[in-house]
């Protein structure tokens, strides 16, 4: 059986909406990938030809143990690429996810272990996300939380960002929303906008990006009086 990088990108793509909390169908590969429905049709066919994806009745999409190791030795290579670009090469932490998109199929098994050696295992990378299947309720049993549902006057620290949507990282980080940074939920809006206060000033931020942020709450101090 040929593993062709169309077959990783979709096994990938599997692994990733699972951990997000999707329900994976068709259309959601389609919109994850950026693909006709009728390529997705294709790629489903031959993927469960090759034992590598299973299609339950409902259409549902699940990996086998093949097709689960296939993905989950890209998206540790995609992770040490990422921490690579940004931990030995400065490159800024919005920019990286699309290099590694690219790098991670040309990754051999000797580079991958020398980054392995030299970056270490486990760990966050830049968008402070995990390897494999980091769910949404592995996150909240950590403690963690959507940005949306912090409480009003409650602070917080950015743990993770959703790193596929490069223009939402940029913007992220023209307000000073990164891994990291300590932030302040002023307002819930009657627009379906939240107000944070983020180093010493306002930003809003509406709730679909927001929901892309997740959180950490910390001691809740006393309000802010802004001038």
């Amino acid at each position: 059986m040929r593993i062709t990088i169309s077959k990783e990108n979709y096994l990938k793509a599997i692994a990733e909406a699972e951990s997000e909390g999707q329900t994976v169908i068709a259309a959601t590969l389609a919109r994850w990938l950026n693909v006709s429905p009728p390529a997705v049709t294709m790629a489903i066919k031959r993927l469960k030809r090759d034992g590598l994806i299973q299609v339950a009745k409902d259409g549902q999409l699940s990996l086998t143990g093949t097709g689960r190791d296939i993905a989950t030795r890209l998206l540790n290579r995609h992770h040490l690429i990422e921490r690579m670009l940004t931990e030995i090469f400065g490159m800024e932490w919005y920019k990286v996810h699309e290099e590694a998109e690219q790098l991670e199929h040309a990754v051999s098994s000797d580079f991958e272990r020398k980054l392995m050696e030299r970056l270490g295992p486990g760990g966050a990378c830049p968008h402070g996300n995990f390897i494999g299947l980091d769910t949404p309720e592995e996150r909240r049993k950590r403690g963690w939380m959507p940005l949306p549902d912090l409480a009003v006057e409650q602070d917080a620290s950015v743990v993770s960002v959703f790193e596929r949507d490069r223009q939402l990282l940029e913007y992220f980080d023209s307000l000073g929303i990164c891994p990291g940074a300590s932030l302040r939920m002023m307002s819930q809006n009657y627009d379906d906008t939240v107000t944070l206060l983020i180093d010493g000033r306002r930003v809003q931020l509406g709730q679909s990006a927001a929901s892309k942020v997740w959180v950490e709450p910390v001691e809740v101090r006393q309000p802010v009086s802004l001038a």
